[in-house]
């Protein structure tokens, strides 16, 4: 093996890194198509870490938005278990 890339022509290893540049490329467009679909780029998430104990603290206008937030969020956990649930129960239904 050692023999073999010593014998390579000059200027091989620009090769090894666009085929790498590619890999790169292709995983950073995946991921940012999971983030997109997965909600991942929403500006209200931060309002998500705080919790009653934060509203002497906040600004009345945004505790009530971090309150909205945390309500919508929820609201969206519950509807995903009960898909979850669902769907479970129809993989597990008798035929």
């Amino acid at each position: 093996m050692k023999d073999f890339i010593e014998n390579l022509p000059d200027g091989w290893t620009i090769y090894v890194w666009m085929i790498v540049a590619a890999f790169i490329l292709v995983a950073a467009a995946f991921g940012l198509r999971w983030a997109s679909r997965n909600k991942q780029f929403d500006e209200d998430i931060k309002y998500v870490v705080f919790s009653e104990d934060d509203k002497p603290k906040m600004d009345p206008a945004e505790y009530e938005k971090a309150r909205a937030v945390m309500k919508d969020q929820e609201q969206q956990r519950k509807e995903y278990l009960t898909q979850q649930a669902k769907a479970r129960g129809e993989s597990h239904a008798p035929r």
